[in-house]
């Protein structure tokens, strides 16, 4: 059954919409100013106490110091790290030593050289994406056949979550802009999006 992850929560609301459609994971973009949906590691760890026990938290970090993602796993924050900077092998390494959560690696999808990056992880998991949270679309023709189990990302919204389960069978869609109006979490487009999933499911 494919997952479903909503991404870049920030705010009380943004909570109670998670709570009331159950994602299977809930992203919280944190210590990262250049996104809109950026929170500080306070402001995660209150928000995520708030989100129903069965909805994983995940934290979304780029380049940021292992001992800051150690620290809300270990208090119960968050239960998975998701890396979307330029963290190698090294640092997975490291994180590991410091927590135990699962990890979650994101690569952007320009060409297949990318996507053989991706497959090569020591992740539990890579994401594929276009961008780095920008909400664009990579080509879906260069992750057929991935070897492993990815989460895709980058455009979905719920129009499109059908085609891209078709073609590519992943284990979760992460969704971020394609669930919002106006930069903003929108329940309705939420609503949509998980049931989109769940019927494909």
């Amino acid at each position: 059954m494919t997952k479903i992850k909503i991404c870049g929560l920030s705010r009380e609301c943004d909570i109670d919409f998670a709570n009331e459609t159950k994602p299977d994971y809930a992203g919280f973009v944190v210590n990262f100013p250049k996104s809109r949906r950026n929170v500080s590691p306070d402001r995660a760890r209150e928000l995520a106490s708030r989100l129903s026990p069965e909805i994983t938290p995940v934290g979304v970090f780029v380049d940021e110091r292992p001992e800051v993602i150690a620290e809300l796993v270990n208090c119960g924050a968050i239960r998975a790290a998701q890396l979307h900077g330029s963290e190698d092998e090294e640092y997975i390494k490291n994180l590991r030593a410091l927590c135990r959560c699962e990890i979650i690696q994101a690569f952007r999808v320009k060409d297949e050289e990318g996507v053989r990056r991706a497959a090569q992880s020591s992740a539990d998991y890579v994401l594929l994406d276009g961008g780095q949270g920008e909400g664009r679309r990579f080509d879906w023709k260069l992750a057929e056949n991935f070897p492993r189990p990815c989460f895709i990302a980058g455009g979905l919204c719920a129009e499109n979550a059908a085609e891209v389960m078709e073609k590519l069978r992943p284990f979760a869609l992460d969704m971020s802009s394609g669930v919002e109006t106006d930069g903003f979490k929108d329940l309705e487009k939420i609503r949509a999006a998980v049931a989109a999933v769940r019927r494909f499911s």
